[in-house]
């Protein structure tokens, strides 16, 4: 007995766009449900935009998922494009009608978005592995995460994430690749082929920075992660002006040169009146692999020293947050776009990682600087 119409589209309710990740059917993203007698469905479905990369990635899960009623014999997936006037409307529906000025939906003072933006003094501390390790480990834990690779220069974050893919364009919105559960956008997604160097100057970087926040489709996130260029630059005053309730994470290496520096990129606080969430110190150690011995290959002691510095200059406790080991793998999963905290969690350094990312995610329960729509009642 061939299944009904509601049967299959309940199927299709639970199939979500790769990239917006929400039912197809709640985007309006079914065309026709059309089911013969002898139980062949062909569902049609509208692409956002010709040419859609995740058109393989949609065929497939509506199959899956019709294929599984009963009654069902075969599948067909047959793809159409959107209308100019479907994508408008899809655009309205992800982010309403808010008229020709563009926000930032972090910047706003109901965000319930954490943001944290991870600063070094000097490039080659492990900054970019931090901070995907850090989102991989918040997205396994079922956290909704966004990671903006910031640095312009000297973008890393795709081939971290091991994402390939280019974004996607609908109107004026940018559907952002995911990799690992993870929503990514990177200015290396938009360059031609090849290692092409970005030669920018300041307002076309507060440009760039300034459209990943707004023309990019977040969706609800727990957390935003913004992988900073080293230092002390013209990313690190935009992100400060546009995004003051940004938290700072500070990477560092143990030893004193490279503390001293990273003293000063946290400094920036100071003056922007952002918050430190803390430092973490990477390459801290490497474990003997021969004993239990703890080899101090960049010296020792300058997590702690930044840290007490920056306690000192802010007024406010900074924490050190955690000491990660050298790990050969670490580099390795960053060549090879798997997060070392997703293929071997229980290592030493990804289980310090995975420590030092479960401290972050932990959410305020303050009401403080939300605005409530609350009115006084009249009697």
């Amino acid at each position: 007995m061939a299944p009904s119409p509601e049967l299959v589209m309940a199927a299709l309710a639970t199939v979500n766009d790769p990239e917006i990740r929400r039912p197809i059917t709640e985007l309006d993203m079914v065309k026709s449900v059309d089911i013969s007698p002898d139980g062949v469905v062909r569902v049609g479905v509208y692409l956002t935009v010709a040419g859609c990369p995740m058109r393989d990635t949609i065929t497939r899960d509506v199959t899956t998922a019709v294929s599984r009623i009963d009654g069902v014999a075969r599948v067909q997936v047959d793809m159409d494009v959107m209308s100019t006037e479907q994508r408008k409307n899809l655009q309205t529906k992800l982010r309403g009608d808010r008229g020709p000025e563009k926000e930032i939906p972090f910047a706003k003072p109901g965000s319930l978005t954490r943001v944290f933006a991870v600063a070094s003094g000097k490039g080659g501390v492990g900054k970019s592995s931090v901070t995907v390790n850090l989102a991989a480990a918040m997205a396994s834990s079922g956290l909704k995460v966004g990671v903006v690779d910031a640095d312009i220069y000297g973008h890393s974050v795709p081939r971290m994430l091991g994402v390939s893919e280019r974004p996607t364009k609908v109107e004026d919105m940018i559907m952002p690749p995911v990799a690992h559960d993870i929503k990514v956008i990177s200015v290396g997604m938009f360059k031609p082929e090849g290692n092409t160097p970005v030669v920018w100057r300041g307002p076309m970087l507060d440009r760039a920075l300034y459209q990943f926040l707004t023309d990019v489709y977040w969706g609800d996130l727990d957390v935003l992660l913004m992988d900073l260029p080293p230092g002390t630059g013209d990313i690190a005053i935009s992100v400060a002006q546009r995004m003051p309730t940004a938290e700072i994470l500070v990477v560092t290496t143990p030893q004193q040169a490279a503390a001293e520096v990273a003293e000063r990129a946290g400094s920036i606080a100071a003056q922007t009146h952002q918050q430190i969430a803390g430092v973490i110190e990477n390459m801290a150690w490497l474990p003997c692999p021969h004993c239990d011995e703890r080899i101090p290959v960049f010296g020792e002691g300058g997590g702690q020293t930044v840290a007490d510095a920056l306690t000192r200059t802010l007024g406010a406790r900074v924490p050190l947050l955690g000491q990660v080991p050298i790990d050969l793998r670490l580099r390795e999963g960053g060549d090879e776009g798997k997060p070392l905290v997703l293929t071997d969690p229980d290592s030493l350094a990804a289980a310090e990682l995975r420590r030092i990312a479960g401290s972050l995610s932990k959410k305020s329960t303050s009401l403080k600087g939300l605005k409530l729509d609350i009115s006084p009642v009249k009697h």
